[in-house]
C-alpha cells in the first residue's frame, strides 16, 4: 500500500478547540475592558464568569475531544518542556516543532498557564463579589489579571515568531483549523455541531449573567 508523505493542507483543530480559543480571546479582553466601569460591572461579570466557564469546557475536551486537542497529546513533563524552550533559538529547534501538528511543549505550558490564570481570576472575582478578604482579594484579583495580559502578550508574540520559524501562519491555522501535514496526520472531521453549540451556550452564559439571573455569583 502507497502512503503518501507530501504535505498538504490538513485538519488539525476542531472547530470547538478553534472556538473555544477566539471565545476566550472575546472574554478576556471584554472583561478587561470592563474592569474600571460601574456601569459595566454585570457585562464584566459576564465575560469574567464565561470565560471560567469556557476553561472548564476546554478540561472536558481535553480527555474527550480529537486528537490534537487532547492533554495527553501535547503536555510533556518539565524536562522535555524545558529543552524544546531551549530549542526555539536553533534551527533545530524549528523544524522538530514544524513536524508535530500539535501544540509544542512550550505552547501547551503557556496554555495551560492561561487555563490556570483565568480560573484564578474568576475565583478571586467571586470573592470580591462575596467580600471575602476585603482589599487583598481585590488587589489579588487585578495582580493575576495583570499576569495574564502579560502571558497572552507573550504568547502571541510566540505564535508570530513560530510562525516565521515554521513559514506557516498558526494564528491563520487556529482560524480554519488547518496546517501543512500529510493526510495520515489530519483529524477525521471539525465537529462542527459540537462548535456551533458551544459559541451557543457561551452566548447563552453571556446574557444570563449580563441580566442578573445568576446573582448568587454577581451580588
Amino acid at each position: 500500500m502507497r502512503v503518501t508523505t507530501h504535505k498538504q493542507d490538513v485538519l488539525v483543530w476542531d472547530m470547538p478547540v478553534r472556538v473555544f480559543h477566539w471565545l476566550l480571546v472575546i472574554s478576556f479582553a471584554g472583561a478587561w475592558l470592563t474592569a474600571e466601569s460601574e456601569a459595566q460591572q454585570m457585562l464584566h461579570y459576564a465575560f469574567g464568569y464565561s470565560a471560567c466557564a469556557l476553561v472548564l469546557f476546554r478540561l472536558v475536551w481535553g480527555v474527550m475531544g480529537t486528537r490534537y486537542a487532547r492533554f495527553t497529546q501535547f503536555i510533556k513533563g518539565p524536562n522535555n518542556t524545558w529543552h524544546h524552550i531551549k530549542l526555539l533559538l536553533t534551527s533545530k529547534g524549528s523544524l522538530r516543532f514544524g513536524s508535530n501538528l500539535g501544540h509544542n511543549p512550550a505552547g501547551a505550558l503557556a496554555m495551560i498557564s492561561l487555563m490556570v490564570l483565568v480560573m484564578l481570576i474568576g475565583i478571586s472575582g467571586y470573592w470580591i463579589v462575596k467580600d471575602f478578604y476585603g482589599d487583598f482579594m481585590s488587589e489579588a484579583h487585578e495582580t493575576i489579571a495583570n499576569i495574564t495580559l502579560g502571558v497572552v502578550i507573550i504568547h502571541v508574540l510566540a505564535a508570530v515568531i513560530m510562525s516565521f520559524m515554521q513559514k506557516e501562519n498558526l494564528v491563520k491555522a487556529m482560524v480554519t483549523g488547518k496546517k501543512q501535514g500529510t493526510p495520515s496526520q489530519a483529524i477525521r472531521g471539525p465537529l462542527n455541531l459540537v462548535g456551533i453549540l458551544l459559541i451557543l451556550a457561551w452566548a447563552y452564559l453571556m446574557f444570563l449573567f449580563y441580566t442578573g439571573a445568576m446573582a448568587s455569583l454577581t451580588q
